[in-house]
């Protein structure tokens, strides 16, 4: 198959199921799916991706020829989306719900990332080190502060439950901020840690119901009522403010983990 962008063509093969569309600055997934009874089209504003579905029997040569049709209206979606921050001397990012701002010193003498709180002003977080590795050593600094933040308050929820996790483990996810698999261990997306603290402690406490309740219905949700009261906060702030988390990260084509 071979996707026409402007003057020139990608070739998808039947081994390829991603290609990069430079020009629009977004990846393009190919993905055959047994339920579909139609080619469907759509920008994953998370990942800024552009995700074309098809029917098993719908051979890639269709499925160029719907992206092309509608590249237009896939240029339109893109450029609606917030810009993406990257990791980068200079840029802005929250930190558990406040704005800092990002310093790369460039001091190779010392590799411990700390946070200036400034008493006026924007608090910054100072990456030492090798600038061209700095966003990979900021990345991994912040899943580290997730794992922290995450481990004392699945802890503090899973107490007046009588329950424990088996492991608490932090991932790069796009499609969920949790998930309870059913050996008892929890998964949470590193970019909790960049939301208030009241955000991640839902989640932590969303989850850790999961451990006695495996669906969400009315049983689930008193858990998570009686061991977090006001998540319903939460929860609206994660779906109303929640996808623009995604802006922050190690530049496109860079590994999170």
């Amino acid at each position: 198959m071979r996707i026409m962008n402007g003057h020139r063509a990608i070739d998808l093969s039947s081994k390829t199921r991603s290609v990069r569309l430079e020009d629009i600055g977004a990846q393009v997934e190919v993905r055959r799916h047994p339920g579909a009874r139609r080619l469907t089209l759509r920008v994953s504003r998370t990942r800024r991706a552009v995700i074309v579905t098809l029917p098993l029997q719908c051979d890639l040569d269709e499925a160029g020829t719907f992206l092309n049709r509608h590249i237009d209206w896939v240029r339109a979606r893109l450029d609606s989306l917030p810009n993406h921050v990257p990791f980068e001397h200079g840029a802005a990012m929250p930190l558990r719900g406040v704005p800092h701002a990002i310093t790369f010193t460039g001091n190779k003498r010392t590799r411990l990332i700390s946070i200036n709180a400034r008493q006026s002003g924007r608090p910054t977080i100072i990456v030492p080190g090798d600038e061209e590795c700095a966003p990979k050593r900021l990345t991994r600094f912040l899943f580290d502060e997730a794992k922290r933040d995450l481990t004392v308050s699945v802890a503090k929820y899973a107490r007046p439950l009588a329950v424990k996790a088996t492991r608490i483990a932090i991932r790069d996810q796009t499609s969920r901020w949790g998930s309870c698999s059913t050996t008892g261990a929890l998964s949470f997306s590193w970019r909790l840690v960049l939301a208030p603290p009241f955000v991640l402690d839902y989640v932590a406490a969303h989850e850790v119901a999961h451990l006695l309740e495996m669906n969400h219905g009315p049983n689930f949700w008193a858990l998570v009522k009686k061991i977090c009261p006001e998540f319903e906060t939460a929860k609206q702030w994660l779906q109303v403010l929640g996808p623009d988390l995604h802006r922050y990260g190690p530049a496109h084509g860079e590994s999170a983990a």
